[in-house]
């Protein structure tokens, strides 16, 4: 609403500016806290469902990105808007978005980077809660659905022990935000290391990484375990307030000449998801009533974010029957582990010939 209103305003000679100083403090902030969220031992409790989930998952990766590159390249675009309609900003939403919006600004050059950012990203997030439900249903009547009067459907409880209920007090409060502090801290240290060599990575993905060392060198040494809930929390607490000064600030005005291309682009990228979820992630995932349910969460995380997974899923398991797996299964992989495999396979598009950097 902002953003519009700024756009109005701007019709009448009038310009607003805002200080977004805190902008990149809040944005590394939850990076930290993705970073902290990741417990590899989660994995071995998901088995190997979590592992081919995880494996399809990457799979789509790949396929957005090189459908993102290819679509821009036919459209006369820059390579880098490819990657930005791609999993940066469909996997990986707003947050990831941009963080990698400002880095492709600042190193590569690109003009309106944040603001195509965030119009695919919202743009991804609504398709993603669109084409859940069909593609489940589709893929529903070739399989046999369980009966409503079973058990209703469990959301699982995070990833805390189900028989332990951890009050948020002042004194764990202070303990998490010391993790994020000394993530942000490691994290800064590590890119100014990394500046210059071969394996230069944004601030962002190295502070992510120091809060998956900090997380799970703790829980392996058995020094401290890290509360998930309040991480959670102070997470959304960062991404919400980032994303509110992000969007303030956008240059809606910027992207006119874009409308056209990246709405094929991204159009594109909604048929992909939808026949990747039906001849890949249901395929993969057993084909059956389980798959399914996955297929249509796939759609929901794959296109925009963990919670339209969650609102897919709900919405299909309500009308046919319980899916006790992929609700476990959609939460471990979206929530965090496919923000740092998101991160390796932008990475590795990056090292492609013609994304040279200015």
């Amino acid at each position: 609403m902002v953003a519009l209103l700024l756009l109005a305003l701007r019709g009448l000679d009038i310009e607003v500016r805002f200080d977004t100083s805190l902008q990149t403090p809040l944005m590394l902030a939850f990076f930290a806290t993705i970073g902290l969220s990741a417990d590899f031992a989660s994995l071995k409790k998901g088995g190997r469902v979590v592992g081919v989930f995880l494996l399809a998952v990457i799979g789509l990766l790949v396929v957005q990105n090189a459908m993102g590159i290819g679509l821009a390249t036919a459209l006369g675009l820059d390579p880098l808007m490819g990657l930005l309609t791609g999993s940066i900003t469909l996997a990986g939403g707003h947050g990831t978005g941009a963080a990698w919006g400002a880095t492709f600004s600042e190193k590569y050059g690109l003009a309106s980077a944040s603001e195509l950012a965030m119009a695919s990203a919202t743009f991804g997030l609504v398709l993603g809660g669109l084409i859940g439900g069909p593609v489940a249903r589709l893929l529903i009547k070739r399989v046999q659905a369980p009966c409503l009067e079973q058990d209703k459907p469990r959301l699982p409880k995070g990833f805390e022990q189900p028989n332990k209920e951890r009050s948020i007090t002042p004194f764990s409060f202070i303990e998490t935000l010391a993790l994020i502090a000394v993530s942000l801290m490691a994290g800064s240290l590590l890119n100014g290391q990394l500046q210059g060599t071969a394996f230069e990575l944004p601030t962002f993905v190295c502070v992510l990484f120091m809060g998956v060392v900090l997380r799970n060198g703790l829980s392996a040494l058995g020094l401290y375990q890290v509360f998930e809930r309040e991480v959670s929390v102070l997470g959304n607490v960062s991404l919400s307030l980032f994303l509110a000064i992000a969007l303030m600030s956008l240059k809606l005005w910027d992207l006119a000449a874009l409308a056209l291309p990246i709405f094929i682009i991204l159009a594109a990228q909604a048929l992909v998801m939808a026949l990747y979820a039906i001849f890949v992630t249901f395929r993969v995932m057993g084909s059956n009533y389980d798959a399914a349910v996955l297929a249509a969460g796939h759609c929901g995380f794959g296109l925009g974010a963990t919670p339209t997974a969650i609102a897919n899923m709900q919405a299909v398991t309500q009308r046919y029957g319980p899916s006790q797996i992929a609700f476990l299964v959609v939460p471990m992989v979206g929530a965090f582990f496919i923000d740092i495999i998101n991160v390796v396979v932008i990475k590795l598009y990056l090292t492609l010939p013609f994304f040279a950097a200015a």
